[in-house]
């Protein structure tokens, strides 16, 4: 067994037991694995593991890896980072799920970049109004969540946010709270929301799809120095 397939099976049973303290039924909670940086070989070691879901956060590196991989049946993308217009082809055609829309032109040109079944997205909130973050003010998620109903190629499916980073995992519950309001609020049943830091928290509050990197894959490689 390898490396990544021993903390999978970790991961599995911590997520399990997360969900039976939570109340929720095991298969409630989608375990998105975050593979921004990792080389294609820990990929494969977790989807001979049983990960179908790979999370990246960088359009080209999606795009690659996605071309690279394409001997694997079954396998899901999904784009987890900001994006800009001028890359939003990369994930149109790439990606199985966005997680990080917050503009209504990268919106627009996913939107016409699509061809065959529709991106599903999710609206990426910024709940701790940190400067530092992309994302949209809570109060601007009906008038985005209108435009993107409206746009064909797209599916809106649920909220994502990325609360401010503290020591203690109990301080994102406030967080992950108010993006359970704000998608009640639309009818929108899908949250994407925790990482390794806070996953246990964020089912609690009825996360959907917790997107997870260092615990399965260890600490992520330092990005490549130009020459």
């Amino acid at each position: 067994m390898s490396e990544v397939a021993r903390r999978l099976e970790r991961l599995r049973a911590s997520l399990r037991e997360a969900c039976r303290d939570a109340g929720r039924p095991e298969d409630s909670v989608e375990l998105l694995a975050v593979s921004k940086l990792q080389p294609l070989v820990a990929m494969r070691e977790a989807y001979a593991a049983g990960v179908r879901a790979f999370g990246e956060n960088y359009a080209q590196e999606l795009r690659d890896k996605s071309a690279a991989l394409a001997d694997l049946p079954g396998i899901r993308w999904h784009a987890v980072g900001p994006l800009q217009t001028n890359k939003a082809k990369y994930v149109a055609r790439s990606a199985h799920v966005f997680h990080a829309l917050d503009r209504a032109d990268v919106a627009e040109e996913l939107s016409r970049r699509r061809t065959g079944a529709p991106l599903e997205v999710y609206l990426e909130v910024n709940v701790g109004g940190e400067a530092s973050k992309s994302g949209v003010v809570p109060a601007e998620v009906p008038a985005l969540a209108e435009r993107v109903r409206h746009l064909p190629g797209l599916q809106l499916v649920g909220l994502m946010a990325m609360p401010p980073l503290g020591p203690d995992a109990e301080e994102s519950r406030p967080h992950f709270r108010k993006l359970a309001e704000l998608a009640r609020a639309e009818g929108l049943a899908g949250l994407s929301m925790g990482t390794t830091h806070d996953y246990r928290v964020a089912i609690e509050e009825g996360a959907t799809v917790v997107r997870v990197g260092t615990a399965l894959f260890g600490e992520r490689p330092a990005p490549a120095r130009a020459p």
